[in-house]
């Protein structure tokens, strides 16, 4: 069965379907979930609440080409809320300590983190979306709601400063 067909069953309430579609993509969900946040538990919590997310608003899908862009922006927006609480929490627990938005496992060599760690938050999305998940330049743009040339440019851009850096 083809992906919109999948798409139309679960906009109409079709469990199974929803759970195929979720198995095609819960591991390049998880794979950015953990590099955007940097610890498998919260990576774990941030793809729950997406999927649930999606679930329960798959109905209201326009597009069903766009599924996976759609459920990739519950996802980036489930992150984000994560990395907020976690700042809000390490304030409160240490107001002195500088915070960081992410603390990376050992799985990630020292140096990648910190090239990672030198770019903005969006330049670090794409990148993670490219390289990491695999996502064309058009998909990204289509994830993140911003034009195409200008996704292209920042990860080219981005790329550079991360090879300088590493250099």
């Amino acid at each position: 069965m083809s992906s919109i067909e999948l798409i139309r069953k679960a906009k109409a309430g079709d469990r199974q379907a929803f759970a195929q579609l979720y198995l095609k993509q819960k591991d390049s969900l998880y794979r950015y979930a953990y590099f955007k946040l940097g610890n498998a538990q919260d990576a774990q919590d941030a793809v729950s609440d997406c999927v649930l997310e999606a679930f329960a608003g798959i109905a209201g899908l326009r597009d069903e080409k766009s599924f996976v862009s759609w459920i990739f922006r519950i996802l980036y927006f489930r992150c984000c809320a994560i990395l907020s609480s976690n700042i809000r929490r390490r304030e409160a627990e240490q107001p002195e300590a500088e915070t960081q938005t992410a603390v990376y496992d050992d799985h990630l060599a020292p140096e990648l983190e910190e090239a990672l760690a030198i770019l903005s938050g969006e330049d670090r999305d794409i990148v993670l979306l490219s390289v990491v998940s695999g996502y064309k330049t058009r998909e990204i743009a289509q994830m993140l709601n911003i034009n195409h040339a200008t996704v292209r440019s920042k990860l080219s851009r981005a790329l550079a400063k991360m090879k300088d850096f590493l250099e």
